[in-house]
């Protein structure tokens, strides 16, 4: 199967303004960057090392991230936080399966997606509360996925558990009365969203992982509605499958960890302009090539990139080649622009 990055081939589709502009060939066209990114942690437990995704800042070199599942057939995750000051991990348990956790005002408790539920965590008593769910109520064999915490309050998604039907739900819940809104049943994995500012309106950049695409709506907060779906990113002639996504500070370009399933050297994490599609930087993660979420930290005066990688669905031997899946990878930016992280408030 042919790789997106394949330079004989256009490697996507863009849509701007809400008119296609054809398909473009980043390597004639855009001068693309190439940065390696280190090995920074990799847990020494194996089931930390399934599935670990959604990074967060948290402030003073401390840095959160879920894990799925503990494994293939685990019904359970974990919360943990590192420290990149001491090189040191803390494990949090959870009573079910995470798909993400934002900060909140308070430095010990966590606003978490877990199995059907938001909930507020206590990560010292394990105590929770729920603040919205259950949801996906239309179906069975869900469980909630990828977030995104923004000023009005939380867009986030669902999966179905087999990965085959279009049943899974998107929602939005607006902070200012703490009301849910259904905007989407028909997803099948439901991964990276971003909300960006286009002319004064709001846009909401989402990826269902299995259609291999990056889309775009027009959202109505007020509303709690989504516009027409247009394409923003095609990446369908490769081999990876488009997973977590972040945008640059200037909101000018998105970036996008892509899973790829087969046994590459390395993983990739790409940024595109979100206006041409244009392939801008690619970033590697050596011996890993199930890249699943990057997510902007300030670390020693500089913003970084951190991603995370998994092994799900490695064999014994990708594994013995493999050997830096499962990990956390730092990678330097071109930004310099302060990243202040957005906490959860009620």
């Amino acid at each position: 199967m042919a790789s997106c990055l394949d330079r004989s081939e256009p490697v996507g589709t863009a849509i701007v303004a809400g008119g296609p502009i054809g398909r473009y060939n980043a390597a004639k066209d855009t001068p693309m960057k190439r940065i390696a990114a280190q090995l920074l942690y990799r847990p020494d437990r194996s089931e930390l090392r399934f599935l670990p995704e959604g990074p967060y800042d948290c402030g003073d070199g401390r840095v959160s991230w879920v894990s799925i599942q503990h494994g293939a057939d685990a019904s359970t995750g974990s919360l943990n936080i590192f420290d990149m000051h001491r090189g040191q991990n803390q494990n949090y348990p959870l009573a079910g399966r995470p798909g993400f956790a934002f900060p909140t005002r308070h430095p010990r408790e966590f606003v978490v997606g877990l199995e059907r539920n938001v909930v507020r965590l206590n990560i010292d008593s394990g105590e929770n509360r729920t603040i919205c769910g259950p949801v996906d109520q239309h179906t069975s064999g869900t469980i909630i996925n990828d977030g995104v915490l923004f000023e009005d309050g939380l867009i986030f998604g669902c999966k179905d558990l087999r990965f085959e039907e279009r049943k899974a739900g998107l929602y939005f819940w607006r902070a200012v009365d703490r009301r849910l809104f259904k905007l989407r049943t028909d997803q099948i994995c439901s991964n990276g969203k971003k909300i960006v500012q286009r002319d004064g309106h709001a846009i909401l950049l989402d990826i269902d992982s299995p259609t291999k695409t990056i889309v775009r709506y027009a959202f109505d907060s007020e509303q709690g509605q989504l516009g027409k779906q247009e394409l923003v990113i095609d990446l369908r002639s490769g081999d990876g499958f488009p997973d977590g996504m972040i945008v640059t500070p200037d909101q000018r370009s998105l970036i996008v960890s892509l899973y790829n399933p087969l046994d590459p050297p390395a993983g990739e994490t790409r940024q595109y302009c979100i206006d041409t599609g244009e392939l801008e930087t690619v970033w590697t993660t050596e011996a890993a090539p199930r890249a699943t979420c990057p997510q902007f930290v300030e670390w020693q005066g500089k913003t970084r990139l951190l991603i995370t990688t998994a092994v799900e669905h490695m064999t014994d031997e990708q594994l013995a080649r493999q050997m830096n899946s499962g990990s956390l990878f730092l990678a330097d930016t071109d930004w310099t622009t302060p990243i202040v992280p957005r906490v959860f408030s009620e």
